[in-house]
């Protein structure tokens, strides 16, 4: 008898201990924790709006240097008849050479002609001068980024005219200028998916702030509603937003605002930085206040300006679109447009290569996909 009691005595205090860790409850509600492709509200990462299932995790992500085979993909012409253009804001900002690299890509499968030309620094005037001599020359396509939507019209407008075809990416012109705007990505996955990496970093537990740009920057605040949104989901119950500060894209500003919140909240587990600028002010923030590692940033930044905070293990993860397959996809856009494939009416589909079946929106806008997560895995293949 007494061995029974002492054996059940011990099963009730294991029983009582694996509660109190949350491995097993009575009656309570299961804690949610994010997987490695899952949101805390048991979601895709990348997912919540139009967006591929996964597809903005680390281990989806298409590298520049990884493809599928390229004869699965609809070849829509070839040779001569594909010469496509490419005009960027300026040929020496690394962002474009990475493109201009999904590009040649994308030629190389297709069998297509690329060229990239340009300024060498933004000027929509010498953009204009750039379309004018494409126009002269009767390539098949100009796939242009803007520096100037509708200073870039009329010269467009005139080369279509003329039957070439115009795609713009990364920075639209004017509706009436061209038949597709390529576009990285949308507001809604843009937010959706910097609370999605937070909340795997944090496994759904903590304190966290949004260090944003200027509060009247209309693509952060609606990026923050979207992020605000997703943290009302089932599943984010143990995470709070305490607080959104703005540092003007200022890194002075940003930064004294950074060391601000971790002052203001110890407990603070996580930071989400909307901002290129802010990103890399908060990651100098918890260095120099000794928190890196203790408290998670996450974030839009460019690799080559967050790689050392990779590096060090200060930065994890974060978020923003990957050139080389905007530029691939603006290729394959192009070339479906030559060919006839589509028109840039909505409801128009094609296939683009390693990237799979794309379809027209409204407004003739083809959406790359959820926003390209840089991990320590994948970093040092990109330079922009």
């Amino acid at each position: 008898m007494k061995r029974g009691v002492m054996v059940v005595r011990l099963m009730m205090v294991l029983a009582l201990a694996m509660v109190a860790a949350g491995t097993i409850g009575f009656g309570s509600a299961r804690v949610v924790h994010a997987q490695d492709n899952t949101s805390c509200a048991g979601e895709p990462i990348g997912g919540g709006a139009a967006a591929s299932p996964a597809a903005g995790s680390p281990e989806a992500m298409a590298s520049p240097q990884t493809t599928t085979d390229p004869t699965m993909a609809a070849s829509p012409a070839g040779g001569g008849d594909l010469d496509i253009a490419f005009l960027p804001k300026d040929v020496v900002n690394n962002y474009f050479v990475t493109a201009a690299g999904g590009a040649e890509e994308a030629a190389e499968e297709l069998g297509g002609q690329f060229q990239q030309v340009g300024p060498q620094e933004a000027n929509a005037a010498e953009q204009v001068t750039y379309i004018q001599t494409l126009t002269q020359q009767g390539v098949a396509a100009i796939v242009v980024s803007a520096n100037d939507p509708n200073a870039l019209a009329p010269a467009l407008q005139q080369a279509m005219d003329q039957g070439i075809k115009v795609v713009s990416y990364d920075s639209d012109v004017a509706p009436e200028a061209r038949q597709v705007f390529v576009n990285q990505a949308n507001a809604e996955q843009i937010g959706r998916i910097e609370v999605q990496i937070m909340g795997r970093l944090l496994n759904c537990e903590g304190e966290i702030a949004i260090l944003s740009a200027a509060s009247t920057a209309t693509n952060q605040n609606t990026w923050i509603e979207f992020m605000r949104d997703e943290l009302s989901k089932p599943g984010y119950e143990n995470m709070e937003l305490v607080e959104v500060r703005y540092g003007d894209d200022d890194p002075t500003k940003s930064l004294d605002e950074a060391v601000g919140l971790l002052t203001a909240f110890p407990d603070l587990r996580g930071i989400i930085s909307p901002t290129t600028v802010g990103i890399a002010a908060a990651a100098q923030a918890l260095e120099q206040e000794g928190r890196a590692g203790d408290v998670q940033l996450t974030g839009l930044g460019t690799p080559n300006q967050m790689r050392e905070y990779v590096e060090r293990g200060t930065v994890q993860e974060f978020a923003l679109w990957n050139p080389a397959d905007l530029g691939y996809l603006a290729y394959y856009t192009a070339a479906a447009l030559v060919s006839g494939q589509i028109t840039g009416a909505e409801g128009d589909t094609f296939e683009a290569g390693r990237l799979g079946s794309y379809t027209v929106g409204t407004g003739g806008e083809v959406l790359l996909g959820p926003p390209f997560i840089f991990t320590a895995e994948n970093i040092d293949e990109f330079n922009f």
